[in-house]
């Protein structure tokens, strides 16, 4: 009785042919297979009107987190990362030149896919770079005499901040738990710490009382700390003594008994309110170190075992929104030091922030197009090129840099196009939820 009582509940208010085969128990066999069509049916209907995480449901859930000026900051950068790539580029090149048919391999890092013409991107900026014609008529890429001094000015700033820049780079391995990290993973964030180009290659040998290259036995490069700065071990937020802001949430943080994050951090069990506490103390320092008080997530997902971070960072990020604030416009997601900021605007700018903003005020369209002129000693170069053009691209560890640092900057339109890499805490669902549960 049971059976034929549930079978009528289910179907109950359907076709008038399926009611008609409840009559006969010999055609059950062909009603269990239309109830199970159906139940098919209905399921798939239900997953395709679901609402699916996305990069807008983000937006959605997050709105009341937003802070406005931060993504402002964001997406001001934008422009400045591809100018400063094709400045670097530009930069290893023996005349400082390049034709234009080269700079179509460079297509992603200079967020240009194809019908977009690169000429147009070069015209944007004339105070910046020109376009030559050699005898053949093929285009040619150069910087204009405010560009090389912009260049000379950064290498300037950044040799009298090489001293802070030693600091902090101690300061990470000093963080670690085996006082040593993966040379690539800090080159990650060359920029971001104001490092010259030539970071791996030579800059790293050149403080052998602070830290040296060492090499696995499969031969990877480790940067080891040598000496340990006891000066050092004190935290910017001790240093500077911050005003903080957000609701407070920053005070109660702080009102818990402090962890230091150069503290032995081996025996700290994960989940740990400990744990989590030298977590945040070394995003927190971490943030201090960059030049924009900005870096990239899945960047700082490369050191959670050298800086005994948890698996879920994002969800620590989220969690502490007071402190830190997580934007997802761009491709990746950026995290932010949010007393850091005024409005928009950093509180304390160091000088490669400012050349960085000098750098801004040049970029931009300003007359008609110039007419692009025709230079003889330019076409003697191009037999050159074809034959070093591979090389531009392989085997190149200064380039390889260059192209890692940009490629992380890639706009692709704001919200819709965010693309979280295949590391668990970067992923849609688990953003949405994080914010769901911070409301």
């Amino acid at each position: 009785m049971a059976i034929p009582f549930i079978i009528n509940k289910v179907l109950l208010n359907k076709s008038v042919h399926i009611q008609r085969l409840l009559s006969n128990h010999h055609h059950m066999l062909d009603l269990l297979s239309m109830r199970r069509m159906w139940y098919q049916q209905t399921m798939f209907g239900w997953f395709q009107i679901k609402p699916m995480t996305s990069s807008r449901r983000v937006q959605d859930r997050s709105k009341n987190k937003r802070i406005h000026y931060l993504e402002i900051v964001k997406e001001k950068w934008k422009i400045l990362s591809k100018v400063l790539f094709l400045m670097e580029l530009l930069k290893k090149e023996t005349e400082m030149v390049i034709p234009l048919r080269s700079l179509d391999k460079y297509r992603k890092q200079l967020n240009l896919p194809k019908p977009h013409k690169i000429t147009d991107f070069i015209r944007k900026c004339p105070k910046l770079f020109e376009l030559y014609k050699d005898q053949r008529g093929a285009l040619w890429c150069g910087m204009t005499k405010e560009a090389e001094d912009l260049l000379e000015e950064e290498e300037r700033l950044i040799e009298e901040q090489s001293t802070k820049a030693v600091e902090y780079v101690t300061r990470i391995l000093m963080m670690s738990v085996d006082k040593r990290i993966q040379l690539d993973k800090i080159a990650h964030f060359r920029r971001d710490f104001g490092l010259p180009i030539e970071f791996r290659t030579k800059w790293v040998n050149q403080y052998p009382q602070h830290f040296r290259v060492e090499k696995s036995k499969d031969g990877v490069e480790f940067l080891e700390l040598v000496n340990w700065n006891p000066a050092w071990a004190i935290t910017e937020l001790e240093k500077e003594h911050w005003v903080y802001r957000h609701g407070g949430k920053i005070e109660h943080f702080q009102k818990r008994s402090y962890l230091s994050p150069y503290a032995a951090a081996r025996e700290l069990k994960a989940g740990s309110l400990e744990f989590d506490k030298r977590a945040v103390a070394v995003m927190h320092e971490l943030l201090s170190f960059a030049i924009e008080k900005r870096l990239v997530t899945d960047h700082l997902t490369h050191f959670r075992r050298e800086l005994v971070m948890p698996q879920k960072l994002m969800r620590l990020l989220l969690k502490h929104f007071g402190i830190f604030y997580v934007s997802e416009r761009g491709k990746r997601f950026s995290v932010f030091l949010t007393e850091a900021y005024e409005g928009s605007e950093l509180i304390e700018k160091c000088p490669l922030l400012l050349w960085k903003e000098k750098v801004l005020s040049f970029i931009g369209y300003r007359g008609k197009k110039k007419e692009v002129p025709t230079f003889s000693d330019l076409s003697d170069m191009e037999e050159r090129d074809i034959i070093e053009e591979k090389d531009i691209i392989e085997g190149d560890t200064e380039m390889e840099d260059t192209c890692a640092d940009f490629e992380e900057e890639e706009i692709m339109g704001g919200l819709d196009a965010v693309s979280p890499t295949n590391d668990d805490e970067l992923e849609i669902s688990h953003v949405c939820n994080s914010y769901k549960g911070t409301s």
